[in-house]
């Protein structure tokens, strides 16, 4: 057994490049989907939940209190090209690509803009807006992961996760 299946600790991929949380505090390439949490640029009091689909590219775009985004329509909003951008640094655009199946028609590999132009040329439609409420949800559970004061004992709410076998 390896030290990692050992471990009580998860490894994390470090990002691709690093970036920059105040536009886009949230990314996620989950549920079949790219998603996030981008935020406003007139009211900081305002973030707007994205999300491209894989495959079909569908988008949605709306406020915290699910108004739908002025800019999203018919084609991407502002805000779902600032994901796809936060989600290209945190993951890398060959991962984000395969993920959303784009094929890139780049000879130097995808691009954020790249994969936004690839995707938008497929004419994709408005996706279904109930995805919006699981983003916005997991986004404030992690906020509240940062006011907890850093400790080395396990976080009760982690309590699930199976023990592992003792090792001889």
């Amino acid at each position: 057994m390896t030290d990692w299946e050992r471990s009580s600790t998860a490894r994390v991929i470090a990002p691709a490049k690093p970036r920059k949380l105040t536009k886009v505090p949230f990314v996620e390439l989950a549920d079949g989907r790219l998603q996030g949490v981008v935020s406003s640029g007139s009211d900081i009091a305002r973030v707007y939940v994205s999300s491209v689909a894989a495959k079909t590219y569908a988008f949605t775009c709306s406020t915290n209190n699910n108004r739908p985004c002025g800019g999203a329509r018919g084609s991407y909003c502002n805000h779902i090209r600032a994901l796809v951008n936060e989600a290209v640094l945190q993951y890398g655009a060959e991962r984000v690509a395969r993920y959303l199946r784009v094929e890139s028609e780049e000879a130097d590999g995808p691009s954020a803009a790249g994969l936004t132009y690839d995707m938008g040329r497929t004419r994709p439609a408005q996706g279904d807006a109930t995805a919006a409420a699981p983003v916005f949800s997991r986004f404030l559970r992690h906020l509240s992961y940062l006011e907890l004061a850093p400790v080395t004992s396990p976080l009760p709410e982690m309590h699930w996760f199976p023990p592992t076998r003792a090792v001889a």
